[in-house]
């Protein structure tokens, strides 16, 4: 089958296309032909391992897993001997970031991971997007306990993870101030933002508005920044460690103050929150937003787009 490797880390040219042997469904595995997949965030960050630590879960000196892509769509070929949950020739979308493996024609996961069937009406390209920004937003959603009612702001609400997070907060209930540029200020009025600031034209800390929880989906503010933002009891989280990697023991030490707290969750997915997502797709209460379509063979251009800053949304990697 064509796959994707990368057999040492660095920049988007590291990334080949080459013949690999398929692979085969353990017992309780499924084996799944790949007709979209992603490029995202997640994906570049294992593949350079700007930040070193990724190493000690992707591998200290080279990648244990070459084949990247964590987000898939696809249609279930075979089943291993155990497998109860999936039959040939269901369809289905899902997330995986232990082992990756779906930028290829072929990928295998257990039933038990995340994985489902796909939402009614969503086509592969649609579905492929689902699952990465929007588990990275649900976790720090939930992490910093968000009611109806509260007053969130969401600091790049055009990337994957912000434009889940909008719809996501919407359906939590949340009111919603979405910062971004001044080309999507319509589109997050779209997902539901009830006030949007175009930061080249304002700077949203001189908003005379205060937050419960401040979410910087891109990583570009400081908790410092936004402080003077918060409630009394206000939440701030950012994507990126901050600088000097101030927001890893800034969490440790404002959560022991009270007060004005720093959160830095540890983001995890489980099957239950792909249904969830799943759910939210076919009541129209979530739909990813998707930039740029690529063929498997454009990965180091695609990768590079989503390396520049510049995407909106998703980049979505088509194998059909």
């Amino acid at each position: 089958m064509k796959a994707v490797i990368h057999t040492v880390y660095g920049p988007p040219e590291v990334l080949q296309l080459k013949e690999v042997p398929k692979p085969t469904p353990l017992d309780n595995e499924v084996l799944i032909k790949v007709h979209a997949t992603t490029v995202n965030r997640t994906d570049c960050g294992f593949r350079s391992a700007e930040y070193f630590i990724s190493r000690f879960f992707s591998g200290l000196f080279k990648p244990k897993h070459q084949i990247q892509g964590n987000e898939f769509a696809g249609v279930i070929e075979a089943t291993g001997k155990a497998e109860t949950q999936f039959a040939v020739g269901d369809k289905v979308f899902g997330y995986n970031d232990l082992t990756f493996g779906a930028h290829a024609e072929y990928m295998t996961l257990a039933e038990t991971e995340a994985i489902a069937t796909m939402p009614a009406g969503f086509t592969f390209q649609e579905a492929a997007p689902l699952v990465e920004g929007s588990h990275y937003a649900l976790c720090d959603i939930r992490a910093a306990k968000v009611e109806s009612g509260q007053n969130v702001l969401v600091y790049g609400a055009t990337g994957a993870i912000g434009s889940a997070a909008v719809q996501l907060l919407k359906h939590f209930g949340a009111r919603v101030t979405a910062v971004c540029n001044t080309k999507n200020v319509e589109l997050v009025k779209s997902l539901g933002a009830d006030e949007v600031i175009d930061y080249t034209t304002q700077d949203f800390t001189k908003t005379n508005q205060e937050f419960d929880f401040i979410f910087d989906a891109v990583g570009k503010s400081s908790f410092g920044q936004c402080k003077p933002l918060l409630t009394k009891k206000g939440i701030y989280i950012s994507t990126e460690l901050g600088k000097n990697g101030e927001n890893i023991w800034l969490a440790l030490i404002t959560p022991l103050v009270g007060g004005k707290r720093l959160l830095f969750p540890i983001p995890t997915i489980r099957k239950e929150d792909v249904l969830f997502l799943k759910n939210l797709a076919e009541t129209g209460e979530y739909k990813p937003v998707i930039d740029r379509h690529y063929k498997l063979d454009q990965i180091v251009e695609a990768t590079k787009y989503v390396e520049s800053g510049q995407k909106t949304g998703n980049v979505v990697i088509t194998l059909e």
